[in-house]
Order: C-alpha cells, then structure tokens, then sequence
C-alpha cells in the first residue's frame, strides 16, 4: 500500500511540475496593454501597433495601445515598470529608454535590468549619414577632413541628445577625433530640412525617410549607421567599411513585462511574437520603414539588452555628458 501511495505522489508530483501555472491555463483573459513610450505617429507607434494588431488576432484578446511619451520615453517606461506582473501590461520601448536615460538623467525612477523582464526584441531601425545635394562632400572621408582643418566650425542636426541620430553623431566624434557642432532639433523633420537647406553640414536620419529625399535629388548619402550594408540602399556603404571598424548604431525596439511576470506568459508572448516576426507580411512592412526584424528566444533579447545597456552607457559615461 505504501509503494501504491508512493508512486501516486511521484506521478502527481511529476504532473504538477510540468503543467502550465493556472495564470498561464487561463491566459489571456481579457484585454492586454501595451505602454509605448512615445507620441503616436513615430517609429516607435508605428512599430508597437503593428504588433498590438496582428498578436490581438493571434490570442484572441484585445490588445489596447497607451501612448506615453516624454522623457527620452522614460515618463512611458516608468510605468511600464510600476505595472502589476501578471501578463496583461507590456511596455515597447527603444534604446533610450532602456538604456542611455539611466546616464542622461539624474532620475527615471526605474532601472531597465532590474524592474523589467525581456520578452521580444522587435526590430532594428538604422540611420544615414546624408548631406544636402550641392555639398561639397563626395564620401565620409571628405566630410572628416574638413571637420579635422575646422575644428568646432562644422555643424550637424541633432534630434536631442540620447537620440540614435545623436549617438551616432557622437561615436563617429570619437572615433575620427573630431569636433563637430550639435545643434539640435525639436524632431527628425525639421533637422532633415534645415540641413537640406545647408544650414548644418549633415544629419542621421532614418533610412525610410532619408531614401525618398536621395530619390528626389535632395540629400545625398555618405553612409549608413549598422554594421552591414540594408537592403533598400545596397550602394551606400557602412560607416565602419569607411574606416571606423566596430561602428554599429541602431535605433532598436522591444517588449518587455514588469519584473515578476510569470516566465510561461513571457515565453507564450515570445513564441507569439516570433511568429508575427517570421510572417512574410511583417517583414515586408517592416523593410518598407528601413527596420530589419530582430528574431530571437527571450534569453536572446535579456542578452542582446544587457550588451547594448553596458556599451552605451559607458561610451556617454566615458564622453564626460552631465546628466540633466
């Protein structure tokens, strides 16, 4: 009798051990939000609705989109963090918000490894380095040379600091030694015009906007911000091909849960996710905005975060910027 009980218990044990949690039986059961950190309209709108609307068909749930921007995306991804962790909440955010903001504000009141959980890298969107039509630089080379003879007389377009157009703009400083004038910009629009305008040398923009002024004649691009060549502009070479080995700046986007959330609804949300990503349809929005999909297990994402979070922070640490 006893060895019956015995084998009993293992086997219920067993059973127990290998069942879904009961938040997870369940899951989900009502409407799902997603906090994104900025203003809709953006890239980062663009990005999270497209993945709010094909997951909602996917689990049968709606999926409700809650705009909250400000701070670098920070005021967003506060809250995102202080969310109860039961699979209902989901914060998309980008590279500022989950890394740079930690250095370039005294407080965000959160920290990005430690009150989230990785769930989905989503997409990469890299930058061009273009300057106006009639500029006098040929290649990237011929843009350091003159920043080099005239130090702190060149100028580019910046779209605020802890921005992947600025980033960019402040590794390549580094890199080529050179010192170049911010001036900056209350958005991507306006320092793309001013600079067609020739009232700063150049600016990095994002590649979906910046391929429609090199089709029109406008701009001319001198290189792209990713570590290989993109698909929509296979001619305009890497910024690190052009001498700066190592160069590598994305604007990156992503969901994450509040730290806590069951691990089975993150992983449910990841296989969902991957899904959505591998879709022939995704891909082709996704290529038509210049974004590359970012494909990957939970643990890919924890692992790509936690590198990016250490090398950006320590290059503005390294730079000497002051935090506001």
């Amino acid at each position: 009798m006893k060895k019956i009980l015995s084998t009993l218990f293992t086997t219920v044990t067993v059973l127990g051990a290998s069942a879904p949690s009961p938040a997870f039986a369940a899951y989900p059961n009502k409407p799902i939000n997603f906090i994104v950190t900025f203003p809709a309209g953006g890239m980062t709108d663009v990005l999270a609705r497209h993945l709010a609307n094909e997951l909602q068909d996917r689990i049968g749930q709606t999926v409700v989109v809650q705009n909250r921007g400000g701070m670098g995306g920070s005021i967003g991804a506060k809250e995102g963090a202080r969310a109860p962790a039961d699979g209902y909440t989901f914060t998309f955010a980008n590279v500022g918000a989950m890394t740079l903001n930690t250095v370039l504000f005294k407080d965000i009141g959160y920290d990005p490894l430690k009150d989230f959980t990785p769930v989905a890298g989503v997409a990469a969107v890299p930058n061009m380095l273009v300057v106006p039509a009639n500029s006098p630089y040929k290649t990237l080379a011929d843009l350091v040379e003159d920043a080099r003879r005239n130090p702190g007389k060149m100028s580019y377009a910046s779209t605020g600091t802890g921005a992947s157009p600025w980033l960019g703009t402040e590794l390549l400083k580094s890199m080529a030694k050179v010192d170049i004038l911010e001036v900056p910009y209350k958005g991507a629009g306006p320092a793309l015009m001013d600079t067609i305008a020739g009232r700063t040398a150049f600016v990095f923009n994002a590649v979906a906007i910046s391929t429609e002024y090199i089709k029109s004649g406008k701009i001319r691009a001198l290189g792209v911000s990713s570590a290989k060549r993109i698909g929509v502009a296979p001619d305009v070479p890497t910024i690190a091909e052009q001498g700066y080995p190592g160069f590598d700046v994305v604007a990156w986007y992503g969901l994450w849960a509040p730290a806590g959330t069951p691990a089975d609804i993150v992983q449910r949300v990841n296989q969902e996710v991957e899904k959505i990503l591998a879709s022939p349809e995704t891909r082709e929005k996704f290529n038509s905005m210049g974004a590359e999909v970012m494909n990957g297990s939970v643990k890919d994402f924890g692992d790509y975060h936690k590198a990016e979070f250490d090398r950006w922070t320590k290059f503005v640490r390294q730079s000497g910027i002051q935090p506001q």
